[in-house]
C-alpha cells in the first residue's frame, strides 16, 4: 500500500499529506498569482476559475516578452522571457504527471511566429488563425472531453494572435460517497436565506480533515497513485474567497488535526460554470503595459503585438462517485501600436464555501471555486448514471516541428 492510501485508510496525518514534487518553484508562483486573482472576486457570488490555467496561458505569452513589459509580467508569474518558456514547459511535463488531468496549448497566428519561440515551446502546436474558429472551437471541445464547447470569446478580425491552454480533469474519488446517504439537507446562502440542497454524507479518518486558522479544511483524493486532491475549504461566516481559499494550500506546519476519531462530511453535490473577462483584472494584478502600444512582444514575433483580451471559461462538478474540472483560458493579441462510539467532528459544508482542486502534489492550484448560492448540483458529473464515469479522452498530440507560413528564421 502507498503513501497515500495508507493515510486514507488510517488518517495519520495531521495536516495536508503531499506527494512531492519536482517543481516547487511553479507551485508557488501559481499559489500567489491565485492569492491575488481572488481578490479580483470578492463580493461577485458563486465562481469557479483555473489559477493554473491562467499562469500557464499568460506563461506563454510571456516567453515572448522583452523589456517592461516581460518585466511586469515576471512580477506577476515569477517568471518570463527565456526562463517562462523553460517553466510553462516543465509545469505542463509535471502536470502531466496527475492521473486523469489532460494539459494543451495551442496557437494560431495570421503574423509569423520566430521560429526560436516555437522551439523553446515544443509541447504547443501552432497553427493559421483564419476567419473561421470553427477549428479552434473544436479543438477546445475536444482537448476538454467536451466539457467546454467552444472558446470562451469570439475572435474579432483585428486579432492577429489566439493563445489558449486547456486544462481538463474527469477522475473518480478513491472512496466514493454512498449514494443511497445523498439527501436534502440545509444550506445558508450569503444573503442568510435557507434552502434545501441534495447533500452527499460519508466519512473521513480524522487525518484527511484539519484546521489552519478559523478555516476547516477536508481533502477528498481521486483514484491513481498520482490522482488529483480536492480539498473543501470552511472560513468563518463573513469570509470570503480571498480569505478562505488560499487555507487550502497552507503549508504544513500551520494546520492543526480535528480533535476527534473520525469526521462525519456533508458536502453539496454542485455544478459551477463561469466565464470570466480577465483583462480589466489586468492592472489589479500589475499588467498595464502589455496592453498598450508600449508592449514588448518581440521575442514572439517581428510583428508588434499588445494584448487585446484575456477570458477563461471553467466548469467544476462534483458528485458522489468523482470530480469533473475544465478551463478554456484564451489571450488575444493584436497588433501594438454501529461500531464502538467514537469522537465524532461534523463538517457540514451549509453555507459559502469553497473548493480547490490540485494537482498529485497538492500544492499547485488546478481549479478554485466559490459557492455561495444554492448549489445547482447534477445527478452525476456528465450528466449521465452515477455508475457510467468515463476516462476523459486523449488530448490531440502536439506537433514536434510546428511550420507557420510566413514564419521568421
Amino acid at each position: 500500500m502507498d503513501d497515500a492510501a495508507r493515510t486514507e485508510r488510517t488518517g495519520a496525518t495531521s495536516g495536508p499529506a503531499v506527494r512531492p514534487g519536482p517543481y516547487p518553484g511553479h507551485a508557488r508562483a501559481v499559489q500567489a498569482l491565485g492569492e491575488r486573482w481572488f481578490r479580483e472576486f470578492d463580493g461577485q457570488g458563486d465562481f469557479v476559475c483555473s489559477p493554473a490555467g491562467l499562469w500557464l496561458a499568460l506563461g506563454a505569452v510571456a516567453a515572448g516578452a522583452r523589456g517592461g513589459t516581460a518585466e511586469e509580467l515576471r512580477a506577476l508569474l515569477g517568471v518570463a522571457g527565456a526562463d517562462a518558456a523553460t517553466a510553462v514547459t516543465a509545469a505542463a511535463g509535471e502536470l502531466a504527471g496527475t492521473d486523469a488531468l489532460g494539459v494543451a496549448t495551442r496557437v494560431w497566428s495570421r503574423i509569423p511566429v520566430h521560429r526560436a519561440y516555437r522551439e523553446a515551446l515544443p509541447a504547443i502546436g501552432f497553427g493559421h488563425l483564419g476567419d473561421d474558429r470553427d477549428d479552434i472551437d473544436a479543438w477546445v471541445k475536444r482537448a476538454t472531453g467536451g466539457q467546454i464547447e467552444k472558446l470562451p470569446v469570439p475572435v474579432p478580425p483585428e486579432a492577429l494572435l489566439a493563445l489558449v491552454n486547456v486544462l481538463a480533469l474527469k477522475a473518480r474519488w478513491r472512496t466514493p460517497f454512498p449514494g443511497h446517504t445523498t439527501r436534502p439537507a440545509p444550506f445558508t446562502d450569503a444573503s442568510g436565506t435557507v434552502h434545501q440542497v441534495p447533500t452527499m454524507h460519508r466519512r473521513l479518518p480524522p487525518g484527511e480533515a484539519w484546521t489552519t486558522g478559523p478555516a476547516q479544511v477536508s481533502q477528498l483524493r481521486c483514484e491513481g497513485a498520482a490522482g488529483a486532491v480536492v480539498r473543501l475549504v470552511l472560513g468563518s461566516p463573513d469570509a470570503g474567497p480571498a480569505e478562505v481559499l488560499p487555507a487550502a494550500w497552507a503549508p504544513r506546519e500551520a494546520c492543526a488535526p480535528v480533535e476527534a476519531e473520525a469526521v462525519s462530511l456533508a458536502v453539496p453535490r454542485l455544478a459551477l460554470r463561469t466565464t470570466t473577462d480577465v483583462t480589466p483584472q489586468l492592472p489589479a494584478l500589475g499588467v498595464r503595459q502589455a496592453t498598450t502600444p508600449l508592449a514588448d512582444f518581440s521575442a514572439l514575433s517581428p510583428e508588434p503585438l499588445a494584448i487585446s483580451m484575456v477570458v477563461q471559461e471553467a466548469v467544476l462538478k462534483i458528485a458522489e462517485l468523482g470530480v469533473e474540472a475544465a478551463a478554456a483560458t484564451a489571450v488575444l493579441a493584436r497588433a501594438g501600436g454501529a461500531p464502538r462510539p467514537v469522537r465524532t467532528h461534523r463538517l457540514a459544508y451549509d453555507r459559502p464555501f469553497g473548493v480547490v482542486v490540485l494537482d498529485a502534489s497538492g500544492r499547485l492550484p488546478l481549479f478554485a471555486a466559490w459557492q455561495s448560492t444554492a448549489p445547482a448540483g447534477d445527478p452525476a458529473p456528465g450528466g449521465g448514471p452515477r455508475g457510467a464515469f468515463p476516462p476523459p479522452p486523449p488530448l490531440p498530440p502536439a506537433p514536434r516541428r510546428p511550420v507557420v507560413p510566413g514564419a521568421g528564421p
